[in-house]
Order: structure tokens, then C-alpha cells, then sequence
């Protein structure tokens, strides 16, 4: 896996590294105030038994997305 993908895309038990955020407005700072900025490691956990919401770890803590806002992050897998 190279390139770039959304964080939605990638596979349970994957790692990648943040690019860029591409939301907008308050759900933008929604999600960097969790955690997901640039040059960040992150892990995925779990899905949900329905697929949707994903867990997320990084920086040391677990944090459950919506496919909607992890589409807006861009990651680099590792």
C-alpha cells in the first residue's frame, strides 16, 4: 500500500501517518483538538459490528470516528 488514502480506507490493524486534514469550519478543529494533525501515527483498532463507527489510536488514546469525518483525514500508510 503506497500513496495516499482517507483514514476511512485503510484496513483493521493498519498504521499510517497523517497528511493533511481536509474538513472544514468547526469539524475541522473538531478533529484537531483530538489529536488527528499532521506527522501523527495512527492505528486502527476496531470497526463496529454495523462498520461504522471506526476506532482510532493515537497519541496515546482511543478515539471512535464516523466513515463521514474519517474521510476527511488524509493518511500515508507505514
Amino acid at each position: 500500500m503506497a500513496g495516499q488514502y482517507s483514514l476511512a480506507d485503510l484496513p483493521v490493524g493498519s498504521i499510517g501517518m497523517i497528511i493533511e486534514v481536509q474538513a472544514a469550519g468547526n469539524t475541522k478543529r473538531r478533529l484537531l483538538d483530538l489529536g488527528f494533525v499532521p506527522d501523527t501515527v495512527v492505528k486502527v483498532l476496531r470497526r463496529s459490528p454495523t462498520g461504522d463507527p471506526v476506532a482510532y489510536q493515537l497519541r496515546g488514546a482511543v478515539i471512535a470516528l464516523r466513515k463521514e469525518n474519517s474521510r476527511d483525514i488524509l493518511v500515508r500508510p507505514l
